[in-house]
């Protein structure tokens, strides 16, 4: 997906456009100079186009606060990312030294660039607008982002400059499943892409953070063909100090959010740490089919039932949606690497499974005459009919007389005899009762 940086100097609207552009209040506009100090990510669709839009802070080079320097290097590292750049400056005040040392700034970089100039709210401001001209950027485009004037001809420029979506270059492969390998930094992941591949693809050492960008690559052996997309290790965003590692979280973020299956490692000294969870929290809220693999068992020290005992407590931790491969692996020794690949074909033929309705209302039907959902102030909850709804991933609807009184204990209830009967391993579920 394309990228589009706004960048400016300080209060001279970018949040307000931003806000305007992904469609919602998403970044904190204020009178004050300097409210924004981070970068917002959105997305922005215009005529059947989408693409990502990135608010920066205002962008100063002479101060003492102490954000400034931040905020630049924020601001630079925004334009070196983005496909396009939206250069925002202001009518009432005209051409700022920054305003020029921001136009200098972006000749150099090279990129595609249009011009915005805000807050001209009527027509007599119109005439402020051309003085711009001058900073040799081409046209410019008179805008006012509170109220939305020239925001549908400024958009339209956009689209037109913006490059073909890189999804599609890149892609040669679209129909295929794509697994993505997560979790935390030096836990075997890029080592793990080497092995399965048998070349040495990715750069690893024993540093962690290694990785930085989320490479995907082409896999066919031994009956399996998918893309595989190795993501750089992801830990807690008050541990994120520098710009690159923000970078590269935010890609591993993706890489999972546009995968169909993700092979979460974890590292087998160590046990599912907390970080560890919120990496397996973000695969399920994403609805992602996912594998566990722990990786370095051969440097546990083991006793009778340890590989048992240890799965025991994994699962308990995982609770409640524990149906998930486990995978007991040593990546430098290639123990089980093919295990991996095969618990990743099983969980994404489980993610993709289409159930007839017939045989799902066969099944299901019974159950519920057997199992009814609980009264609910004297109230009876009748389910009449089940299908699987047209998703990519598994969800199913029940359509009843009362799907109010029907709650969570129930739903948890009808996901296990689900998962019992038509075997969704390793996939998220999502249950919804209807009014039938």
């Amino acid at each position: 997906m394309s990228l589009v940086a706004i960048v400016g100097r300080p209060n001279v609207g970018k949040s307000t456009l931003f806000n305007r552009l992904v469609g919602m209040r998403q970044a904190i506009v204020d009178e004050t100079a300097g409210v924004t100090r981070d970068r917002h990510y959105g997305k922005c669709e215009w005529c059947g186009r989408i693409f990502s839009v990135v608010d920066t802070g205002g962008y100063t080079s002479r101060s003492d606060d102490v954000f400034e320097e931040e905020i630049r290097k924020q601001v630079v590292l925004a334009i070196e990312e983005a496909d396009l750049i939206l250069f925002m400056t202001e009518a009432a005040t005209g051409i700022t030294d920054y305003d020029e040392e921001i136009a200098d700034l972006l000749r150099r970089s090279g990129k595609p660039v249009v011009l915005a100039v805000n807050k001209v709210d009527s027509g007599v401001k119109m005439y402020d607008s051309y003085q711009f001209y001058s900073l040799g950027l081409g046209e410019v485009w008179s805008i006012s982002a509170a109220n939305g004037g020239g925001t549908g001809d400024l958009l339209d420029e956009i689209t037109r400059k913006l490059p073909e979506d890189k999804s599609s270059e890149e892609d040669e492969h679209p129909d295929l499943p794509h697994i993505a390998i997560v979790g935390r930094p030096n836990v075997g992941k890029s080592s793990l892409t080497n092995a399965l591949l048998g070349t040495e693809r990715n750069i690893v050492t024993p540093v962690a953070g290694t990785t930085r960008d989320s490479i995907a690559t082409y896999y066919n052996k031994f009956g399996h063909e998918f893309m595989l997309v190795d993501t750089a290790g992801m830990r807690k965003k008050t541990k994120v100090h520098e710009d690159l590692e923000f970078y590269s979280v935010m890609r591993s973020i993706r890489a999972i959010e546009h995968s169909d299956i993700c092979i979460l490692m974890i590292d087998a000294q160590t046990g599912m740490e907390a970080q560890d969870m919120s990496i397996f929290n973000l695969i399920v809220r994403n609805l992602k089919g996912c594998v566990i693999v722990v990786n370095k068992w051969d440097t546990v020290e083991k006793e009778n039932n340890t590989l048992k005992r240890y799965e025991e407590a994994l699962r308990a931790r995982l609770a409640p949606f524990n149906d998930v491969p486990i995978i007991f692996t040593s990546v430098l020794k290639k123990q089980r690497l093919l295990d991996v690949l095969n618990a990743a074909a099983r969980v994404y033929e489980n993610y993709t499974k289409k159930i007839p309705t017939s045989k799902l209302n066969e099944e299901m039907l019974p159950v519920f005459e057997d199992f009814p959902p609980p009264a609910w102030k004297g109230k009876y909850v009748k389910i009449k009919f089940c299908t699987q709804l047209p998703t990519r991933n598994p969800k199913f609807a029940f359509f009843c007389n009362l799907p109010q009184y029907v709650k969570a204990p129930y739903r948890r209830f009808v996901e296990n005899k689900l998962r019992e009967k038509f075997d969704f391993t390793g996939c998220p579920m999502q249950v919804f009762f209807r009014q039938k």
